[in-house]
């Protein structure tokens, strides 16, 4: 059986380097179907009561925001990458609301990369997710980690 051959493994992760993921435009309906499903607080579902509310409007929820950063961390490098999986997140910050018609654009920057002393065939890297508005804002970051398989000897 051949072993299959990624784009990203642990050694092409590097402290410092930022990795752009492209951009996405929410829409006022998706973050409705969201939060109807997953967090139907009234300032997510009800555009009524979302007027009166402290944002003036409908906002996406936080996990909404989350989930479309990890569509765009899935598409732009782990869906060809030797990931293994993640132990966890260390912090997850929503530091400005999400509203409709907001782009975002999210990046992905290496903080820090351990070999495993454990298992020599795979490591941890340590990685800081951000998403910034069109308006040049950040509204929301996520620092976690991930394991990666090292790269086959040859």
């Amino acid at each position: 059986m051949t072993e299959k051959k990624f784009t990203w493994y642990f050694e092409d992760f590097v402290p410092g380097q930022v990795i752009q993921l492209g951009q996405r435009t929410v829409t006022e309906e998706e973050i409705i179907t969201f939060a109807t499903q997953f967090d139907p607080q009234s300032f997510h579902i009800d555009k009524e009561a979302a007027k009166n509310s402290i944002f003036g409007n409908v906002i996406a929820s936080g996990w909404h925001t989350c989930s479309m950063i990890m569509r765009m961390v899935v598409d732009g490098f782990l869906a060809d990458s030797s990931s293994m999986g993640s132990p966890g997140l260390d912090e997850v910050r929503w530091l400005l609301p999400v509203r409709p018609g907001d782009t975002l654009t999210v990046t992905a920057e290496t903080t820090g990369s351990k070999p495993s002393t454990s298992k020599p065939d795979r490591g941890v890297i340590n990685t800081l997710w951000k998403a910034v508005n069109q308006h040049g804002q950040v509204v929301c970051t996520i620092h976690g980690m991930g394991m990666f398989g090292r790269r086959p000897q040859a």
